[in-house]
């Protein structure tokens, strides 16, 4: 595509550092820090060892307690997008690091907690507003534009930041709460974002053209935005759309079996031992998806590789849901249900940059946030009532592997990826 008029070329940006360069893998490791430090990967993983506390201590049931990541998805619905908002608006970096003061604070309130659950749910709806700014967009917003040649890769080793979170936070947990209690517990893990994500992204999180961006905005008078679509002229094109209904099937078929995992081992009556090694395999699977999905990503179109990869969860979903399969075969059926959820964020963030550009990155990204949130949210519940009404996940995997091969194949319409060059200057109208 031609530089359009009134755009920068790149050697027309003074001091822009390079991309793919040394300082741009300084950025991806502060992003992965970031992301793991956020709202997507601490309320998620450490539920379940808060769960039981609150249980006893307060009397509430498993349900009530669970009903509060519904909560979160719920909120998150509405808040991602103003968080992408906010990014493209103000920039990243101070959006990161007021959503993870904030919601490392409103995380520690849960440690206050008096037994009204009305209360406990109201915490979890100001910790889903004040912390949507750690959500993914804000940080691969950033990777993006760091990257071109590596950019898969790259977006691959910064979302590890959940998977890390995940085998890590757990087992601190419990090591937090058996010592120290609850309380404690809250307030130890809430205090992470404030002590380890706020100071490694003041001091190695940049953005690639605030600098430069701000010197030719100084020279021309008006402001300096990133080539590519906004939010209205993305609405309008059909590749937004099918992202739409492919996210919505993908999101719906990768989260759904995630808290049924063991309920449906145990459908296929493995023993709890045998459930824990299973099951073991997943979050590695996940941080391995997210690496080799990105990798693959660079050197691949992004929608082919979506349906090669995509196929791995399908096949899994597909084994689940067989009457009678051997432990080695849940385990590669688990393995390939994680390398699929890993592989969901890194598709999305690269299509995103591919398909509309950068200029209203958080915006758009937001906006899909919402998609996957809602067809992620409906997945678990979908397939919790399809076992309560026949016992077996039959059904509800079957499903699964069809949303998996039609979302998958629908991509390939997205046809070849446009060329953004440049960094276009445009007069603010808003």
């Amino acid at each position: 595509m031609a530089t359009p008029a009134g755009t920068l070329a790149p050697s027309e940006t003074p001091d822009l550092p390079a991309r793919d360069s040394r300082a741009a893998w300084v950025v991806v490791v502060a992003s992965m820090v970031g992301l793991a430090m956020g709202l997507s990967p601490l309320p998620f993983y450490t539920i379940g060892m808060f769960a039981p506390e609150l249980q006893q201590e307060f009397g509430w049931s498993f349900a009530s307690l669970m009903g509060s990541i519904t909560v979160q998805s719920v909120v998150v619905m509405g808040t991602g997008p103003i968080a992408g908002f906010a990014v493209d608006r103000y920039g990243a970096k101070p959006v990161a690091l007021i959503s993870l003061v904030l919601f490392g604070l409103t995380f520690m309130s849960l440690g206050l907690s008096n037994g009204n659950i009305w209360v406990y749910y109201g915490q979890w709806v100001l910790m889903s507003v004040v912390g949507a700014g750690t959500l993914t967009a804000t940080w691969m917003h950033t990777v993006n534009g760091w990257f071109e040649k590596h950019r898969g890769l790259a977006i691959g080793i910064a979302s590890t930041g959940t998977g890390i979170t995940g085998f890590l936070v757990k087992p601190f947990a419990a090591w937090l709460i058996g010592t120290y209690g609850w309380r404690t517990a809250f307030f130890v893990i809430g205090a992470l974002p404030i002590l380890i994500g706020v100071p490694v992204v003041a001091t190695l999180f940049r953005e690639r053209l605030a600098g430069p961006v701000a010197r030719v905005a100084a020279t021309l008078a008006q402001p300096v935005v990133e080539a590519g679509m906004t939010l209205r002229e993305a609405l309008r094109h059909r590749h937004f759309w099918i992202m739409t209904f492919a996210f919505l099937l993908i999101a719906f078929a990768l989260t759904a079996p995630t808290p049924n995992l063991e309920n449906i081992l145990r459908t296929q009556r493995f023993t709890l031992p045998q459930i824990g090694a299973i099951t073991a395999g997943f979050g590695l699977s996940v941080i391995a998806g997210r690496v080799a999905g990105g990798w693959l990503l660079d050197r691949f179109w992004a929608p082919g590789c979506a349906v090669a990869i995509l196929l791995l969860p399908a096949i899994g979903s597909f084994l689940l849901s067989r009457p009678e399969i051997s432990a080695t075969q849940a385990a590669l059926a688990v393995i390939s249900l994680g390398l699929g959820a890993g592989f969901e964020f890194d598709l999305l963030a690269y299509l995103i940059a591919r398909y509309f550009g950068r200029r209203a990155y958080g915006t758009i990204y937001g906006s899909f946030y919402t998609v996957i949130a809602f067809g992620g949210g409906m997945g678990p519940v979908v397939y919790g009532r399809v076992f309560d009404a026949t016992g077996r996940y039959d059904m509800a995997l079957a499903t699964g592997v069809g949303c998996l091969l039609i979302g998958g194949v629908s991509l390939l319409a997205m046809g070849r990826y446009p060329s953004w060059d440049g960094v276009s200057a445009e007069r603010d109208t808003a």
